[in-house]
C-alpha cells in the first residue's frame, strides 16, 4: 500500500552528517549530555517543520476546528466536602485551571485555592501531581513537576489567603493528609526513579520521617485513604504480587501493620467499613475474587463473592451502606458497576446492576468523597456520547445529569456511530475492534481507516469520545481501536494471554483487526494507517515489522521500541519492575523471545510504510533516544515508501505538552499526517 506522493522536498537528512561508523545501532544518542545529541534532534526537528510547511494551512485548519468544536470555558462539576464545595474552573483563554471553593450553602463567598495559570506562566512545562485538603479544610498541599521528568515538587499553602510554601523537591507525586491535621504522607524515588519510600511530614516542625521502604527493586509503593477516614493503607506492588500495610489514620505514627504477607503471584487491595475490610485478590482465583474479614483481623478473609468464569472483579468501593463493585464481562468485553447493600449484621439486603447508556461504553464511579451518601456519581462516556456526570440515586434509582460536555461544529454526536465487530486472530480466538465513523459513511463505502492499539499492563480501552477526532471523522475516515491481548478488555485471562511468553499475541491480533475492518467493507485495504503510543508504539512498530504493507502509513508516539536494551539496562527506569510484564533477559530463553519481537532488533530491508516518530527529551519512561534511533535507523534502511520524520519536544515529558493549547496543536499536526497519509488531507465535511 502506498500513501500519497511526498510533498515537499527534503533540505537534506541529518543521517550522513551524525552517523558515526564505530556505532552503526546509534546508541551514542543515549548520552543526553553530548552536545551532538540536542544537535542531531535539532536537526529532525528541521527536517520535520519542512516536511510539514506544506501542511500548515490543514495543521492550523485542524486545530481551528478543534477550538470550534469545543467548550473552552469550562467550570468542573462540584464537589461538597463537610464545609466547604470544590471546583475548578478554565477560562477561554487559558491553559491550566484554576481552583475554588464556597462554604456549603454559600456560594456567593467563593475562595480561590490554587491557579495554575499564573504559576505556569514562569516556566515552560507544568504539570499538577497530586492535590490534597486536610480533614479540617484549613491547609491545602499539592506536589507539581515543572520540568517534565515526573520528579515533584511539595507545596503547602494555609487558607484562605496564606502563601505557598516549598517544603520539599524531586518527590513522587502522591500525597495524603492524616486525620490529625498535621500529618501528610509521600513518596521518594530511589536512583532509578521508582517508587521506593512512604514518608511522613508533620506540618507545623517540616520534619520528614521515614515511614515504609521497599528494598525489592520490581515493587513500587503507592498510598491512600479508606473512603471511611479511619485507615492509611500503603501498598507495595510489581505487576503480578502486591502487599498492603494499614496505619490508623488519626495516629499516623502508628508504625504500618501488614494485612498478609506477599506471595509470589498474589494480588490483593484493601477497602473498609466500620467492623470490616473487603480484600479484592486472585489468590486461587486468576479473575480475581473479594473477600471479608473483621477489622480486628485483617488477614482471616472470608468469601464474598466467589471466583467466576465469565467475569473479572476489576475494583470495590466502600461506603457506610454497602459496595460498588467494578466487574468486565469477558463475553462482551463491557464494564459494569454491581452495588451490593448489608445491613447492621452484615447480612446482604440487596443487589442491582447499574444501567448502561450504551454498549459498549465506559462506565466508571465518579468523584464521592461521601461515604455516607446513598447518591452515586457516575461518569459515562462512548465513541459516540460525550462525557457526562449523572447522579444515580440508589432509594429511588432516579438518575440525574450533573454535567456533560458540550459540542459544537458540523458533526453533532448523533450523526456518528459505533459498531463492534469480532476479528479472527492466529490461533482462532475473537478480537473485539471497535470502529466509528460518520453515520452517513459507515458500512455503505470501505472507508480510509486509523487503527489505534496498546495491549499491555492489562490496561483497558473502554471507548472514549474525542473532539479531535470529529475533525479527522468529518473529512470521510473511520477510526478503529484493536482490543488486542495484553490489555485487560476482556478481563484478567486477556491481559495474561499477551504478556511474557504469549507478547506476540497482541502483534497478531493487531494484524487481524486489520484484516476484519477489510473482510467487513468498512475499511479501505490501501488506506488504512496505525497509531500506538508508548507500549502501543511497541505494537506498532512490531506489527509494521510482521507485515510492512498492511499500513499505509504509522504514528508512533514516544514508543517503547528498544525493548531488549532498555531490559538489559537496570539502571534505567521502569526495567526491574517490568521484568513480570516482559520477562528478564538475563534468561537466555527470554531474551530470545524478547529479541524476536523488538521492534529495532528486526528492522531489515523491507517496504516500511511512511513514519511520523514522536519523542519528549524529559520522557523518563520511553527516553527520547528510542525513537530517535528508531528513525536514524529506518532513513539508513532507505527503503520507506514516503518520508520517516522525527520531531521531539525538547521541553516535554512522557505525555507531551502540559498546555492544554499546546497539546491541541502538536496533535492537529499528528492529524495533518494521518489525514496526508490517508489520501484526505484536502476533504472537507460534505453535505448530508
Amino acid at each position: 500500500m502506498k500513501a500519497q506522493p511526498p510533498i515537499a522536498a527534503s533540505p537534506g537528512s541529518p543521517i550522513p552528517r551524525f552517523r558515526r561508523n564505530d556505532d552503526p545501532h546509534w546508541h551514542w544518542l543515549e548520552d543526553r549530555d553530548d552536545q551532538a545529541v540536542t544537535a542531531f534532534l535539532d536537526a529532525a526537528n528541521a527536517e520535520c517543520d519542512h516536511w510539514f510547511a506544506p501542511l500548515e494551512a490543514l495543521v492550523e485548519s485542524l486545530y481551528r476546528g478543534h477550538l470550534a468544536r469545543r467548550e473552552l470555558a469550562i467550570v468542573g462539576l462540584k464537589t461538597p466536602l463537610e464545609r466547604y464545595t470544590y471546583w475548578s474552573e478554565t477560562a477561554a483563554e487559558a491553559d491550566y485551571p484554576t481552583w475554588w471553593r464556597h462554604p456549603n450553602g454559600a456560594p456567593e463567598r467563593r475562595e480561590r485555592l490554587l491557579d495554575l495559570e499564573t504559576r505556569a506562566s514562569e516556566r515552560h512545562y507544568l504539570e499538577l501531581g497530586d492535590l490534597a485538603i486536610s480533614p479540617d479544610e484549613q491547609w491545602l498541599a499539592w506536589t507539581e513537576d515543572s520540568r517534565g521528568d515526573e520528579y515533584f515538587d511539595l507545596y503547602l499553602c494555609q487558607l484562605p489567603h496564606g502563601e505557598p510554601q516549598l517544603l520539599l523537591e524531586g518527590i513522587g507525586p502522591e500525597l495524603t493528609w492524616a486525620e490529625d491535621n498535621r500529618t501528610l504522607l509521600f513518596t521518594r524515588y530511589d536512583a532509578t526513579q521508582r517508587p521506593a519510600s512512604v514518608w511522613r511530614l508533620t506540618r507545623d516542625s517540616g520534619e520528614s520521617i521515614l515511614v515504609f521502604e521497599e528494598t525489592d527493586a520490581q515493587f513500587w509503593v503507592g498510598l491512600g485513604k479508606t473512603r471511611s477516614k479511619a485507615w492509611l493503607v500503603l501498598e507495595t506492588a510489581s505487576k503480578d504480587t502486591s502487599e498492603c500495610y494499614l496505619i490508623p489514620a488519626h495516629a499516623p505514627s502508628t508504625p504500618p501493620r501488614c494485612v498478609r504477607p506477599r506471595e509470589n503471584g498474589v494480588e490483593y487491595s484493601i477497602e473498609h467499613r466500620p467492623g470490616h475490610f473487603y480484600v479484592l485478590h486472585n489468590r486461587q482465583a486468576a479473575h480475581f475474587c473479594l473477600d471479608v474479614a473483621p477489622e480486628a483481623q485483617p488477614d482471616a478473609w472470608q468469601s464474598l463473592i466467589a471466583h467466576r468464569e465469565e467475569h473479572t472483579l476489576e475494583g470495590v468501593d466502600a461506603f457506610a451502606w454497602g459496595l460498588v463493585i467494578t466487574e468486565r464481562d469477558h463475553h462482551e468485553a463491557q464494564v459494569h458497576l454491581r452495588v451490593l447493600e448489608f445491613d447492621s449484621q452484615h447480612e446482604p439486603i440487596g443487589e442491582q446492576r447499574l444501567p448502561l447508556p450504551e454498549t459498549p461504553c465506559s462506565l466508571a464511579l465518579g468523584d464521592t468523597p461521601d461515604f455516607a451518601t446513598r447518591r452515586l456519581r457516575l461518569h459515562e462516556e462512548s465513541f459516540t456520547l460525550p462525557p457526562r456526570w449523572v447522579e444515580h440515586d440508589l432509594d429511588t434509582n432516579a438518575r440525574r445529569l450533573l454535567k456533560s460536555q458540550p459540542i459544537h461544529g458540523d458533526l453533532p454526536p448523533e450523526q456518528i456511530v459505533c459498531r463492534r465487530l469480532w476479528a479472527t486472530s492466529h490461533d482462532g480466538e475473537r478480537i473485539p475492534v471497535s470502529v466509528v465513523a460518520r453515520a452517513d459513511l459507515l458500512g455503505r463505502q470501505a472507508l480510509p481507516t486509523l487503527l489505534y492499539g496498546y495491549g499491555a499492563y492489562g490496561e483497558v480501552l473502554d471507548p472514549w469520545f474525542s473532539v479531535a477526532r470529529l475533525e479527522l471523522l468529518s473529512r470521510g475516515m473511520a477510526f478503529a481501536v484493536a482490543h488486542v491481548r495484553g490489555g485487560g478488555d476482556r478481563g484478567e485471562p486477556w491481559y495474561l494471554a499477551g504478556k511474557l511468553e504469549h507478547k506476540a499475541n497482541s502483534f497478531s491480533d493487531f494484524l487481524a483487526a486489520r484484516d476484519a475492518l477489510v473482510e467487513a467493507g468498512l475499511s479501505d485495504g490501501e488506506h488504512i494507517a496505525a497509531y500506538g503510543a508508548s507500549a502501543g508504539g511497541l505494537l506498532v512498530g512490531a506489527s509494521v515489522n510482521l507485515d510492512p504493507g498492511a499500513f499505509c502509513a504509522a504514528v508512533l508516539d514516544v514508543p517503547f521500541v528498544d525493548v531488549l536494551r532498555t531490559m538489559e539496562n537496570p539502571d534505567l527506569p521502569l526495567t526491574t519492575a517490568e521484568y513480570t510484564e516482559w520477562g528478564n533477559p538475563a534468561e537466555p530463553a527470554v531474551r530470545r523471545r524478547i529479541r524476536d519481537y523488538s521492534p529495532l532488533d528486526n528492522l531489515a530491508a523491507l517496504p516500511y510504510p511512511p513514519m511520523f516518530l514522536q519523542a519528549s527529551w524529559h520522557d523518563s519512561r520511553v527516553p527520547y533516544w528510542e525513537p530517535a534511533k528508531l528513525y536514524a535507523r529506518l532513513t539508513e534502511l532507505d527503503t520507506t515508501h514516503g518520508p520517516t520524520l522525527l520531531r521531539t519536544d525538547m521541553a516535554a515529558g512522557h505525555g507531551g505538552a502540559s498546555g492544554r493549547f499546546k497539546a491541541w496543536q502538536d496533535n492537529a499536526r499528528q492529524d495533518a499526517f494521518i489525514l496526508w497519509a490517508l489520501g484526505l488531507a484536502e476533504q472537507r465535511l460534505a453535505e448530508h
